[in-house]
């Protein structure tokens, strides 16, 4: 098992995130920002109003689609993720961090709008979609939309569950009764919580992230604030420690592999999942009047957890004083941090939150492994026997993932996310023409004053290769 966890990390490193996924990203991030003149910022207060529309009755509700994919992206990752950058690439690595999710948001406008474009409408009059199907319909490759769907499904089902259970049970080892035996049964209770989850089928899912999400990302959120105004004298070194190893292009180009860039390009896609193709799975089930609306709001997602969760967790982290050594890689880096200011009380939040935030992972990453396993099944629910057998499987990933080893279930993820990304981003960077027509038709029509309607035929697209908007 070491020797393929390490083949694993020197792949990831030294080819699929350098060069090609670091290239990549920075590169479809910056060409979208500047071809969508910076949608992200230009657009901004637009997004904080779309959010709130409501769609036909019984539909799915833009803000529904985005407590989803912000509960899969409000993560684990969010809280470990950022602990383990910032321990092994320095602090450098949150401005890295920074950037992925300023030019992801960019991406992620593009992305998802692209979903909302080729969604289909099943027979119950409901929208379903993502990045399968805008490669299945809008590239004439329905190959290309299947191996996407396996690769998501392995990603998402497998690989993202598995560290998500890894990292809920490794917030346990600070407490006395933490023992041998305790990821199994740490495992094994959430496990089963995901089971009983799923089998009440994607509305129960819909619902239980509608109501926690907010919650959970606020209350973390606010108590990072208070954290850190509580060692507000310490706030401009730890931003002038950012910049300065940020900028340390000698550390950089001397190890790429274990620098800032790298870490927070890594643990930066990790956290925010722009241009991976997951968000689009969740944007294509709402009913809205313009495809540009859903991408606006996803890309709303994209500040939520890079601007808002990640950055609350570095700053509190780093205003605590205490050193972020490799050592502390992981959860023991956030949970000394605040055992330092809160004592007890911050293991005990930090349990609290990683045990919320994994769950809403599970749950969100299990939304997208179901939609794609309709698109395998010929755009058609599985049966309800093989859907029954998928859940218990899930269930069981989560109970296995939670007694593996932090560096392989890294590497292993990693990995699936990187397999995802290099099939999506070069789609939607030949697709991005349309969804930026669509951006200057919903511009045009908000200009006249009135609510954007989409028309495939206004942005030059043959309705007869779309099925929503016909």
């Amino acid at each position: 098992m070491e020797n393929i966890t390490k083949m694993i990390g020197y792949f990831n490193d030294n080819i699929l995130y350098y060069p090609i996924l670091i290239v990549l990203l920075l590169g479809a991030g910056i060409y979208f920002s500047f071809k969508t003149g910076f949608v992200q910022i230009k657009l901004f207060g637009e997004s904080l109003k779309v959010v709130k529309e409501k769609p036909a009755e019984g539909g799915v509700t833009g803000l529904q689609a985005l407590m989803v994919t912000v509960g899969s992206k409000v993560g684990t990752g969010n809280i470990i993720g950022v602990s383990t950058a910032i321990c092994l690439g320095g602090y450098g690595a949150v401005f890295w961090m920074w950037v992925v999710g300023l030019l992801g948001a960019a991406t992620s406008f593009i992305e998802s709008t692209l979903a909302q474009i080729y969604k289909r409408r099943d027979e119950k009059g409901r929208c379903y979609g993502g990045p399968s199907y805008y490669m299945e319909y809008g590239v004439n490759s329905k190959l290309l939309g299947i191996i996407f769907s396996i690769a998501l499904i392995l990603t998402y089902g497998v690989g993202f569950n598995a560290l998500a259970s890894y990292n809920l049970q490794s917030s346990f080892a600070v407490y006395g009764f933490y023992g041998d035996k305790a990821p199994i049964i740490i495992g094994g209770f959430f496990g089963l919580l995901t089971l009983y989850c799923l089998l009440g089928g994607g509305d129960r899912i819909l619902a239980f992230t509608d109501k926690i999400v907010p919650f959970m990302g606020g209350g973390y959120v606010l108590v990072a604030i208070i954290l850190i105004i509580m060692n507000a004298g310490r706030i401009p070194t730890i931003f002038s420690l950012i910049f300065k190893s940020a900028f340390d292009f000698k550390a950089i180009f001397g190890g790429i592999a274990g620098s800032a860039l790298m870490f927070g390009v890594k643990r930066g896609l990790y956290s925010n999942e722009a241009g991976i193709g997951s968000a689009p799975n969740a944007v294509a089930a709402v009913d809205t009047s313009h495809p540009v609306k859903q991408g606006l709001v996803q890309m709303l997602s994209t500040f939520i957890v890079t601007f808002g969760i990640c950055t609350a967790t570095a700053l509190m982290t780093m205003a605590s004083g205490v050193e972020a050594t490799p050592e502390l890689a992981g959860a023991p880096y956030v949970q000394e941090a605040l055992h330092s200011m809160l004592g007890i009380g911050g293991n005990i939040f930090i349990t609290l939150s990683l045990v919320l935030f994994a769950f809403t992972t599970i749950i969100g990453n299990l939304f997208y492994v179901d939609s794609n396993l309709i698109y395998l099944n010929n755009k058609v629910s599985p049966s309800k026997t093989f859907l029954t057998v998928y859940r218990v499987i899930a269930a069981l990933i989560v109970f296995v993932g939670a007694t593996m080893e932090m560096d392989f279930v890294w590497n292993v993820s990693d990995l699936l996310m990187g397999i995802m990304t290099i099939i999506n981003v070069p789609i939607i960077l030949i697709l991005g023409g349309q969804a930026m027509n669509s951006l200057k038709d919903y511009i045009a029509q908000k200009d006249k004053g009135l609510d954007p309607v989409f028309k495939a035929s206004s942005i030059g697209l043959d309705e007869s290769k779309l099925d929503y908007w016909k």
